[in-house]
């Protein structure tokens, strides 16, 4: 196995953090890969904003769903979606001007997209760069969530999103003899030319594992229990529902709906 595999294949969400800063070249060398991520035509549709502020670095442990180690990791990190920057860059280059009687096009749906995209391939690029030199790595998907707070906080312009926060440190020797999350198997993940979609059976046996889920241990008798512990737990959550809220009004901003 070549080293980048074996990278990519040890990395693990990383929560708890030696007492020990990251160098400004090490920070180089992240961002730097980051950079040099895949980018749809080359357009680098994202921003990233460091965020060293104590102030906002404990702001967001509470607007995040409340958790502290934010406020700790020695580097945060986050990455926009960001088409503000081209429709500022069209706008100086005379576009309104050049097409006259026509309204000029601004950023939409599948423009969101594509530049949430050039995003998180940016930020996954900057999780392994960071994985090879030793430093642990933790998204934090709630960034989506309190879109107020999180626009002021950041003075955000209307044509970009918040696709995550990503918290950086060396790992405690806790975390770094902690095990894998496990996956699920192959087979329910990939399949060829078209889509499978599982029945009954197959969903059953894809969570079918010996692991602790939700402190609840799997088995053949209690996997239902485990769909509705997921149901209540993650996607009916508290966050989950702010979570939408808060992307709509995102979407609505950006639509300019609202």
């Amino acid at each position: 196995m070549n080293s980048t595999i074996q990278t990519i294949l040890q990395r693990k969400s990383v929560r708890v953090y030696e007492h020990r800063s990251i160098t400004d070249e090490i920070k180089t060398e992240i961002l730097r890969a980051a950079m040099r991520a895949p980018t749809s035509g080359n357009m680098m549709l994202y921003s990233i904003i460091e965020v060293n502020d104590r102030a906002k670095k404990n702001m967001l442990a509470k607007t995040c769903d409340n958790q502290p180690f934010i406020a700790r990791a020695p580097l945060v990190l986050l990455f926009l979606a960001d088409y503000q920057r081209w429709h500022d860059y069209f706008i100086a280059c005379g576009v309104e001007q050049m097409i006259q009687n026509v309204a000029m096009r601004t950023p939409a749906e599948g423009d969101l997209m594509l530049a949430c995209c050039d995003a998180l391939i940016a930020a996954q690029t900057a999780v392994i760069a960071a994985e090879s030199l030793g430093i642990g790595s933790c998204y934090i998907g709630d960034i989506m969530e309190n879109c107020e707070t999180h626009r002021e906080m950041f003075n955000l312009p209307r044509y970009t999103f918040p696709v995550c926060l990503l918290c950086f440190g060396y790992p405690s020797q806790g975390q770094i003899k902690r095990k894998q999350t496990p996956r699920f198997d192959e087979r329910y993940i990939i399949s060829q030319d078209t889509y499978h979609q599982l029945n009954s059976e197959e969903l059953m046996e894809m969570f079918f594992k010996p692991e602790l889920v939700y402190n609840t241990k799997i088995t053949r008798e209690n996997l239902e229990d485990i769909g509705r512990q997921y149901y209540k737990r993650k996607f009916n959550s508290d966050f989950a529902i702010e979570m939408n809220r808060s992307v709509r009004a995102w979407l609505q901003s950006w639509s300019g709906s609202k």
